[in-house]
């Protein structure tokens, strides 16, 4: 259907325009067609479709995730990558039965190991060397490089145990075989935390990264935390991945008035954290604005710079043939108690409150899930 959107706040678009047509082809054109809908934004603000860099949406395929539908446009975003729920021997199953027919645009991070997060961490995918294929896996990624953006990798005691930086290593190799990021989950050790920054180059994931996990968060020391400063100005992207045990408000507050922004706002959204602490990717954004993101950083970090590692349009989203993609959300006063991944508690002052997305010529309505 033919719209023509009015009255909104342009976020995070470059130029920023005063209204939007969208043709019948779903594409952003220059002029309305005939007999488009007005539509009335009300005053919100209208950005490029949020995008979430890290969910878990294989949805009986493992035990941890929900249904994309869950992550998606219902609560705002219109695109996200599944973070490593499926290796090499379950990514069919991945492509056919969720990132093909869902509303929202999927991709994904391959895990390096071959069973994925069948049982998550009560059978972990990287035990020994038995654990991973280099040989399919590589296939995996030649046959699907429309869907998979990059691979994955959980570099933390409780997946690793005495096998330490080793998987992390040749995910790497197999990262540049394939000229494809690596996105890197830290946590507890081993491996510590330098030793997984030491392999790392520009274009990587440090997904958790304002974890408070002892001996596994950036603010362990100050050279650890310079360290990871010299690595976001090098070009390693700093993302969120909030999730039900890699979030800490103190840790994120510190390193923010320290001048580490993070590179994205992603929830790590699975079947625990939707529950509780994480609910949605408006909360997470919520939060980072809460512990002193400003406004346009918090935006940029859940649309263009997310969007980028997934190949998809942002800023310029309003130009003429491009596909339409966007959120349409307000900012609102209140004040909801919220928990970090430590039990953490904080009193947030301004959430985020998404209204619509708009995809194509399809608009749905959007909210936020109430802690």
């Amino acid at each position: 259907m033919a719209l023509t959107l009015t009255n909104f706040r342009p976020a995070a678009m470059d130029p920023a325009p005063e209204r939007i047509h969208i043709g019948d082809d779903g594409r952003v054109a220059a002029e309305a067609a005939p007999g488009a809908r007005v539509v009335d934004l009300n005053g919100a603000y209208l950005s490029p479709g949020w995008c979430d860099l890290h969910v878990h949406v294989w949805h009986g395929g493992t035990d941890i995730s929900i249904r994309a539908a869950e992550a998606g446009r219902g609560t705002g975003v219109t695109a996200m990558a599944d973070a490593g729920s499926a290796g090499e021997a379950s990514f069919h199953g991945l492509r056919e039965y969720v990132i093909d027919p869902s509303a929202e645009t999927i991709k994904a991070f391959l895990n390096i190991g071959s069973i994925g997060l069948v049982a998550c961490n009560r059978v972990p995918e990287l035990i020994d060397w038995r654990s991973i294929d280099i040989d399919r896996t590589l296939a995996v990624i030649e046959a699907n490089r429309d869907v998979i953006c990059g691979i994955k990798v959980r570099a933390s005691g409780v997946i690793v145990g005495s096998w330490g930086i080793t998987p992390a290593k040749i995910a790497k190799r197999v990262a540049e075989m394939t000229n494809l990021p690596l996105m890197v989950h830290v946590g507890e050790p081993p491996p510590l935390i330098d030793e997984v920054f030491d392999i790392l180059s520009e274009g990587d994931i440090v997904t958790h990264c304002f974890n408070g996990k002892p001996a596994g968060s950036i603010r362990d020391t100050p050279a650890l935390f310079a360290q990871a400063q010299e690595l976001a100005a090098r070009g390693i992207r700093m993302d969120i991945g909030h999730g039900g045990a890699s979030f800490n408000f103190e840790t994120a507050r510190v390193s923010i008035a320290d001048g580490l922004r993070p590179f994205s706002i992603s929830t790590d959204l699975h079947r625990v954290s939707i529950v509780s602490p994480v609910y949605d990717m408006a909360n997470t954004m919520s939060k980072l604005l809460a512990v002193g993101l400003p406004f346009d950083d918090v935006v940029e970090a859940s649309t263009n710079a997310p969007r980028s590692i997934l190949g998809l349009g942002g800023a310029e989203g309003a130009t003429p043939g491009q596909l339409a993609d966007f959120t349409a959300f307000d900012l609102a006063d209140t004040a909801i108690e919220v928990l970090d991944s430590q039990g953490n508690s904080m009193v947030m002052d301004r959430v985020f409150e998404p209204r619509a997305t708009i995809m194509g010529g399809d608009m749905q309505p959007a909210a936020r899930r109430i802690p």
